[in-house]
């Protein structure tokens, strides 16, 4: 046997192998474009599953998203965020961030009162306080 000699050549094992090489080749690339395809469905599947409002518009950027693959990732946030829950948050994280007002708040009575009590001397303190004034 020579160093250029290869196995199985002139043999019907040759062609059996050729063969089996095929079938490997054909089914590998028909599993990778039906996934490709499953994956690439999913925004429609899941707009059509919750009966999303933008199913037309969510069709339309899956088509387009064969060609620009970055309207897919669109496609794919339009179906599955949901956009009134996301804007609500929004909002609510927007309104707690806003500073408070400058202006102090008006005290309720009860609040008032406990404060002129705390500001003005007992009247035990009154008379040290006038006594030692006088000394």
């Amino acid at each position: 046997m020579s160093l250029f000699s290869m196995p199985f050549v002139d043999s019907g094992v040759d062609t059996a192998l050729h063969g089996l090489a095929l079938v490997v080749l054909v089914v590998t690339v028909a599993a990778a474009g039906i996934g490709f395809w499953r994956i690439h469905e999913l925004p429609i599947n899941k707009a059509h599953k919750e009966k999303h409002q933008q199913i037309g518009l969510i069709t339309a950027l899956t088509w387009i998203g064969f060609v620009w693959h970055w309207v897919w990732v669109l496609a794919v946030l339009v179906a599955f965020v949901d956009s009134g829950k996301a804007l609500r948050r929004i909002r609510d994280i927007w309104r707690e961030s806003e500073p408070e007002p400058l202006t102090p708040k008006p005290l309720a009575p009860e609040a008032q009162q406990s404060a002129s009590h705390q500001l003005e001397p007992a009247p035990q303190q009154a008379a040290t306080i006038s006594k030692g004034a006088l000394l």
